[in-house]
């Protein structure tokens, strides 16, 4: 049974990250001119919105899953104009890449918040690494610190799992949606016939679903590593 603070913890962490994610491609939509997202509600770091959108993929599923198996699972969208991302395949593209962009963005930013920890005495490299431990406090492992360093170690840890996963480049994943910007024009009306395709998607899914583990861990520990030079891990 995952331990109930911990679980708190893990879906406090999700709905951050999965909500600033959706609020970048919505952001990056209105900027390319589609107000869609924007007038949804979507422009927004505040979850409420993106939970109505996705009650089940944020809320139901995310709780269920971090409850039984210990960690999160779940989904959220942002709307857009398909005429808009038709007409404007560049800009769409884009918006695709915002989500997972904002993701890495918070993954570094953690980083360097974990780097001003052990400049100042708090923080330092753990003894071993998993995904809920990139950083330890120094001292009592029940103080304060320590449960900061629980914190920044998921969010960490599950922004750059977010962001992994989204630049994968199949449907119906965000690194699909980025691939205009590198396919020659002449291939986008087709690509874009061929993502759409329900199938397509599904056989995404379970490709990734397979993989992200073989993926995921070796980018991990590439990140620790960067993370705290000299120090190896695995």
């Amino acid at each position: 049974m995952t331990d109930p603070i911990e679980a708190i913890a893990f879906y406090g962490v999700f709905v951050f990250a999965v909500t600033v994610h959706e609020a970048s491609h919505a952001l990056a939509a209105k900027i390319g001119g589609d107000l869609t997202a924007y007038n949804g509600g979507q422009v927004s770091l505040d979850p409420i919105p993106h939970m109505k959108r996705e009650p089940f993929g944020m809320v139901i599923l995310p709780i269920m899953s971090v409850a039984f198996m210990g960690w999160p699972l779940g989904y959220a969208s942002a709307p857009y104009d398909p005429r808009w991302a038709l007409r404007y395949p560049k800009r769409a593209a884009w918006m695709a890449l915002a989500g997972p962009g904002a993701n890495l963005a918070l993954a570094v930013a953690t980083a360097i918040v974990v780097r001003l920890g052990m400049a100042v005495g708090v923080f330092e490299a753990p003894a071993s690494i998993h995904f809920s431990q990139i950083t330890a406090s120094v001292g009592d492992p029940s103080s304060l610190m320590a449960g900061a360093a629980f914190i920044l170690s998921i969010v960490f840890s599950l922004n750059l799992l977010l962001f992994v996963l989204n630049m994968i480049p199949l449907p119906p994943l965000d690194g699909s949606g980025a691939l205009p910007l590198i396919l020659p024009d002449p291939w986008l009306d087709g690509y874009r016939r061929l993502v759409h395709q329900p199938m397509v998607g599904w056989i995404g899914i379970l490709i990734v679903w397979n993989l992200i583990g073989e993926i995921f861990s070796p980018l991990l520990f590439f990140a620790i590593g960067l993370l705290y030079p000299g120090i190896q891990y695995g």
